[in-house]
């Protein structure tokens, strides 16, 4: 005998099942547009929080050329100075998922490119790792105790210092990463059909004015030309994406255009064996 198994609200776990999975499917499958705005909130977070720790926390306890102030500065303020620690840390998994986004929305425009941006945004994103380790590490040295007892304090400073001239330097090479990325992104925002092309020019040659930073006194010395470049590129980028998103219909043609051309493809290469059949020789050839 077949006994039917009823919820307590009298409908079928088959239906519920269903109901729950197509609900589910819903959530997760976002329309390009909202991934998109999602992607400019997350860049939004990822430039707030990245400039609060590196540039205004380090900007307000670092004294160039002093490790005894600087010292001091960062035991004076250590419930600030951690606080942009925290804030660093941040910044690294809002990168993530902003650059995830970007692959999502850029990938119908060109694959072989775009998982290449990707590529180059996780280690832009393991850098940024790395320079908030380095952050974190000049406290830890002025607070080690006993553990660093063999030092003495001036050299306790001057290590701690080193360790936020360290940070710097990784913050450096991170930018020369993130410019190469802007510059694969740019390109693609310029092959793609829903955004406008002006906004991957100008983010390319954004992307140019921090790879300088590979000579960090170069890039140090054209800093006033790049922020103007970063301001009229990422900026505008970033309105963009949180007003008005991408163009659904265009990103959906775009991306059908590109699964027909790889079906295409597909199917000429399975037609190219039958079209050049073997040729058998005579024996005395």
């Amino acid at each position: 005998m077949l006994f039917a198994i009823k919820t307590p609200g009298g409908r079928d776990p088959l239906q519920v099942a269903t109901a729950t999975q197509n609900m589910t499917q819903a959530i997760t499958e976002w329309s390009p547009k909202a991934k998109a705005r999602l992607a400019g909130v997350f860049e939004a977070l990822e430039g707030f929080t990245s400039t609060f720790g590196q540039v205004t926390v380090l900007g307000r306890l670092l004294v160039v050329g002093n490790a005894s102030t600087t010292a001091a500065n960062i035991l004076q303020h250590e419930t600030l100075f951690r606080w942009g620690f925290a804030s660093s840390l941040l910044a690294v998994a809002f990168h993530l998922g902003w650059g995830f986004l970007f692959y999502q929305l850029f990938r119908p425009v060109n694959r072989s490119v775009s998982f290449c941006a990707v590529l180059v945004i996780l280690i832009v994103c393991a850098l940024q790792a790395v320079t908030a380790l380095l952050y974190l590490a000049p406290l830890l040295v002025l607070t080690a105790g006993s553990s660093l007892s063999a030092l003495t304090q001036e050299q306790l400073e001057a290590l701690a210092y080193m360790f936020l001239k360290l940070n710097g330097l990784a913050f450096d090479t991170d930018l020369v990463f993130f410019g190469l990325w802007c510059v694969l992104t740019g390109y693609l925002i310029f092959r793609s059909t829903f955004l406008p092309r002006i906004l991957g020019v100008l983010l390319a040659i954004d992307g140019l004015g921090w790879m300088t930073y590979m000579w960090p006194p170069l890039g140090h010395s054209l800093f006033p030309a790049i922020a103007v470049a970063c301001g009229l590129a990422e900026i505008p980028l970033q309105l963009w994406l949180l007003i008005f998103g991408v163009n659904n219909e265009r990103w959906k043609a775009q991306a059908e255009g590109i699964e027909r051309a790889n079906s295409g493809q597909t199917d000429r290469a399975g037609a190219e064996p039958a079209n050049h059949a073997p040729i058998r020789l005579p024996l005395f050839l």
